[in-house]
Order: C-alpha cells, then structure tokens, then sequence
C-alpha cells in the first residue's frame, strides 16, 4: 500500500526529475496525453497547465494515491489501473512515464507495447531511478537478507541510458536518452531513511511482521547513517536519474 503522505514529504526532489524530462519534449499541440504511474496526480495536472487544449488521463494501480488526486478540470481524469496491463483505448500523443517502470517486471516489453499505442509522430517520455547500486539500496537489500531471506529483491531493475536507446530505436523510435546524479540535500532527522520509507522499503515492511518493523527499522536506520552522515550543508543524497525520451 502506497502512503501519499510519506510519498510526498520529498515532493520537491521528486519532482525535479519530471521537469527535466519533460524539457526534452517537442511535442506542440497533442489531443491526448497519458501519465502512466501518476501516483497523487500533482505532476499529471501540470500537463494539462502546459497543454490546456489536450485530455490528459492519469493511471496508476494505487487506489490510495489517487484519493489524492486533483479535479478541477473536465479535461483531466484518472484511471485505476496496472501498468503492465492498461492499454488506451485510442492513440496516444505524449506518454510519460515517471519513477514507475521500476517496479514492473518485463518493463521493456512494456514499453514495446506502450510505443505501439502512440498516434504517428507521438512522443513517449521515460524516467526512473538508477540509484539501486547506491548505499541506500545495497544496505536494504543486505538487511532484508537477514530478516526476509526470500523475499525476492532486484538488485538492478532498470537498464542504463543505451539500453533505453536500443529498446525504443528498435521499437521504430527516434531517442534521446542520458543520466542525471542529482545531489540532493536533505534536512531532518534520518532523512534517507524517510525518503526510502516512501519508496523501496514499501513492499519490505508489508511482507514484514508488524511486530518486526521497528527493530528493522531501527538496524537499517543506522546503517544508513554511517553511509549518509549529515554535514553542515545537510545530509547529501546523490541520486542518479536515467532518462529516455522517444518520437515515433
């Protein structure tokens, strides 16, 4: 289950990303654009500020993060669905997709599939996270081997910017595809450990007894720690981002 709440205490940082990527799109006027992986719906509405002619629909297969969503205009709405299923029922003239191919299995097939329902000249927009090699994800994968030794863990669940590049060239596209290490600053007690709590560890501590999650908690927390130490600045949080935007 997805918490909007502890989602969103990083809003900020989230968000840069989806800026950045959305500064790659050429697209001028399209009719119908799609966020696939909308989450609370925020970014999903700044794509109807942008282009307030086209319907935009959001999708995403968090009932909870959708309660959250805006609906103030007739020409946004949401969708409750998966990602590794949800087709549109027309073509499609922008499809992005933010921090969320991460979590699908098989996402390059996905994508061959999604590339496929964009009207000619349609445009698909990729982001996810490429931090899984970044202490903050070793150490979770270190301690759910202790505490959950079956719970199955990806150690890299995206591919780098050329393996976007093949995938959407050889599914007909033009691409442009590159990575970003965004150096994040973060205030606050344990902040990392806030930050992952909103994301990776989500799943973790779903599949762990409830009676188990502090002391859990309490291990990794302090392993992040030695790895995240706060300075005067705050505590740094390197981030790497891979991006690929495709034109068919």
């Amino acid at each position: 289950m997805w918490d909007p709440t502890q989602y969103g205490r990083y809003a900020d940082e989230r968000a840069r990303p989806f800026h950045d990527l959305m500064a790659h799109v050429g697209t001028e006027a399209p009719s119908y654009v799609v966020d696939v992986g909308c989450g609370s719906g925020e970014l999903t509405a700044l794509l109807g500020t942008r282009w307030p002619d086209s319907t935009v629909e959001g999708v995403d297969s968090s009932a909870e993060m959708l309660a959250r969503a805006p609906s103030s205009s007739p020409r946004l709405r949401f969708t409750h669905a998966d990602a590794r299923t949800w087709r549109p029922e027309r073509p499609v003239d922008l499809l992005v997709s933010s921090a969320t191919m991460q979590w699908v299995d098989d996402h390059e097939q996905v994508l061959r599939e999604l590339v496929a329902c964009l009207a000619p000249g349609g445009w698909l927009a990729l982001q996810v996270p490429g931090n899984f090699a970044a202490p903050s994800h070793v150490l979770l994968r270190e301690a759910v081997a202790r505490w959950l030794p079956d719970f199955p863990m990806r150690s890299e669940p995206v591919l780098d910017p050329a393996g976007y590049a093949s995938v959407l060239s050889d599914a007909g596209c033009r691409v442009d595809a590159w990575e970003t290490t965004y150096l994040q600053i973060l205030a606050g007690t344990d902040p990392v450990l806030e930050w992952v709590k909103g994301t990776a560890l989500r799943p973790v501590l779903a599949a762990l007894p409830v009676g188990q999650h502090a002391a859990f908690l309490a291990e990794y927390g302090d392993a992040l720690r030695s790895a995240y130490t706060p300075g005067r600045l705050g505590t740094l949080f390197p981030f790497r981002r891979v991006f690929a935007v495709a034109h068919a």
